[in-house]
């Protein structure tokens, strides 16, 4: 019997989410983004501890944006140049702004990995959960072979 009291470095164990952030609403998006970030899907979910995992998000450009019509301050940069620029950056600071302002911050944001178009590189072999309507699908199961 174990005499370890409390979670484990098994139960710690970060995994890697893919998201096609093609055709989505940012301001949702992000909001799904940052509570994988945080850990907050996870049942040891710790305000105090960073259990989260990574998200690698694809097509950054082709993300929608919703105006609510609620008043917002001024805009130093529009959404259009931000685009042409820095797809990327977009979706950066969306999440930020989900993410609770403490020392975690930063290190959740560097578990991040966002991509302009398909083409995600050496990452494509580290997902192993993929986001299809944007929720946190459990992965189906494998159907057992008959024995013989």
């Amino acid at each position: 019997m174990s005499q370890v009291v409390g979670n484990t470095a098994l139960a710690y164990a970060r995994v890697w989410h893919h998201v096609d952030a093609s055709e989505r609403v940012l301001g949702k998006l992000a909001e799904r983004i940052a509570i994988v970030l945080m850990g907050k899907h996870k049942p040891i979910f710790d305000p105090s501890a960073d259990c989260g995992d990574y998200v690698v998000i694809t097509n950054a450009r082709r993300v929608k944006v919703h105006h609510t019509m609620f008043p917002g301050g001024l805009k130093e940069i529009q959404y259009k140049d931000m685009m042409r620029r820095k797809p990327d950056e977009i979706i950066r600071k969306a999440v930020s702004g989900m993410l609770p302002k403490n020392k975690l911050r930063e290190r959740r944001l560097q578990r991040l990995r966002i991509f302009e178009d398909e083409d995600m590189g050496v990452f494509q072999h580290n997902i192993l959960k993929r986001w299809e309507d944007g929720t946190l699908a459990q992965p189906a199961p494998q159907s057992k072979a008959p024995s013989a």
